[in-house]
């Protein structure tokens, strides 16, 4: 049984920092590239960070480039991602999840291509 459990939300002034963390089981994660999500109330979800299976290969979305950094441990079966700078438009739960297929040559984008999804952890930037 896959499971992704993350962990790292929680609250924090503009311009603080948080780092999340995924921890990944029940599959030889090293073959799959991971992605980073997050919804906000009333939006959808969207693409965040992402890193390829290979861990040479990154994406960032727009919003957070510069700010946010997503890294993988692959002994540890774990994926980070550290939040700089950030915002009150950076809430919401974000969401770890597994590309459906191993070795991608390239960042999955599209939330389509994932099929294991974390339970989510909230983050808040309020002052």
């Amino acid at each position: 049984q896959v499971q992704l459990v993350e962990s790292g939300g929680g609250l924090v002034q503009p311009g603080g920092s948080l780092r999340l963390s995924c921890a990944a089981s029940g599959r030889t994660f090293s073959s799959y590239g991971m992605g980073w999500f997050r919804q906000a109330p009333g939006k959808e979800r969207e693409i965040v960070a992402a890193v390829a299976w290979s861990g040479r290969s990154t994406y960032y979305a727009g919003s957070v480039k510069g700010r946010f950094t997503t890294s993988r441990d692959v002994a540890k079966n774990t994926v980070y991602l550290q939040m700089n700078s950030l915002k009150p438009e950076d809430t919401a739960l974000y969401y770890c999840a597994v590309d459906r297929s191993p070795f991608r040559p390239r960042v999955g984008l599209q939330s389509s291509e994932y099929d294991y999804w974390g339970q989510g952890t909230q983050v808040t930037v309020s002052s």
